[in-house]
């Protein structure tokens, strides 16, 4: 059984919900952010959806779980949730935070506040989900000092009929609990550019437009991976975020700075902090080759990686005959390193020679 106790964190205080928090439940239950990733919410949800909650909440403090109102000067910005811990001293953490109360720090400071309490506590390990498309709650969880642990495929059903995947975060009594810092930070501004081109991150709304490019023969020639289906390409570009995130990879659409159009496809891959080594890959769409914009592209990505992470190679692995991405590297300051024999599979069953280039982080 949790103590009912009131947490004081800085500026907030985390309380039971109460009668008077009624108005601002309805409004941030009902805040179209919020249904997106609670899909199990009413929809419309309104003050009698709030009032049931309340009822919901005492009885979660009644089961030996908890149910605070995150509070910041005496308004209500959210709500944390934790289940009741089990016989081996896991629990699991949940919350969502109000419209006027994001991108502050606020659900930051609460999930760690709440956490500590329940370590204080006795609780051993504290588990946390969050939906692989829900950017700001897996910087959450990684700030909070939270570890990844793994993917649950396909564990949430949307509203839409959807399946999706929920990644699975912990923290244990004996982790420090401080943030997991990024390795790889998100682009100030979201985004990248030149003025010419254009690097945003790769989004499902992309999907159809990667797919095109991803499968078009030319790019397929020099693939060693087969084509993939609309539908697995559309997956992959919900992953960005989370990859990202969680430092394991950079997927990028290169769009023409003028109008926004997708030109290609760029990323920044096989990410190894232990060497300082990540390699990139990138395909153009036939239409905008000859133009530099993979130059230009694959220069501005890399003089990020140098300049913002503590990469310190970037590699890239090439065709023997791929002469068009040689020049690419060429002109963006690779230098060729060395051949590998027959590493690379072609699609008709034969092998070709792999050069590999490498650009070093400047002196």
């Amino acid at each position: 059984m949790l103590a009912r106790d009131v947490i004081s964190a800085g500026p907030l205080v985390l309380r039971a919900p109460t009668e008077a928090d009624l108005g601002a439940i309805a409004e941030t239950c009902g805040d179209p952010v919020t249904a997106r990733f609670l899909p199990l919410l009413p929809e419309p949800y309104d003050v009698d959806d709030a009032r049931a909650y309340l009822k919901l909440a005492r009885a979660k403090w009644d089961d030996g779980g908890a149910e605070f109102a995150v509070t910041e000067d005496g308004r209500y910005a959210g709500s944390v949730g934790v289940r009741p811990p089990d016989r081996w001293g896991v629990t699991e953490i949940g919350y969502l935070m109000a419209p006027w109360a994001r991108g502050r720090g606020v659900a930051t400071t609460a999930v760690r506040a709440v956490t500590e309490w329940l370590i204080d506590q006795g609780v051993r390990r504290v588990e946390l989900q969050a939906e692989v498309e829900n950017t700001a709650s897996l910087r959450v969880a990684c700030k909070a000092g939270f570890h990844e642990e793994g993917r649950r495929r396909d564990a949430k059903l949307l509203r839409d009929g959807r399946a999706a995947d929920l990644v699975v975060f912990a923290r244990l009594d004996r982790d420090s609990g401080a943030p997991v810092e990024p390795y790889l930070p998100l682009f100030e501004g979201g985004e990248l550019s030149d003025g010419v081109v254009r690097l945003t991150p790769l989004a499902p709304s992309d999907a159809a437009d990667y797919h095109r490019v991803m499968n078009e023969p030319s790019v397929q020639a020099f693939s060693v991976s087969p084509g993939t289906s609309p539908e697995e390409d559309e997956r992959r570009c919900r992953y960005t975020m989370y990859w990202w995130v969680t430092g394991q990879r950079i997927e990028l659409a290169v769009r023409d700075a003028a109008d926004g159009a997708f030109a290609g496809h760029l990323q920044l891959m096989q990410v190894s902090p232990v060497i300082g080594q990540a390699m990139i890959g990138y395909s153009l769409a036939p239409g905008f080759r000859g133009r530099g914009f993979m130059t230009r592209a694959v220069r501005l990505l890399v003089d990020w990686a140098f300049a913002r992470t503590p990469l310190h190679r970037v590699v890239a692995g090439t065709d023997a005959v791929n002469r068009a991405s040689h020049a690419v590297l060429e002109r963006a300051g690779f230098v060729r390193e060395c051949v590998h024999a027959q590493l690379l599979p072609r699609q008709d069953g034969s092998r070709a020679d792999d050069v590999s280039w490498v650009r070093v982080r400047p002196s």
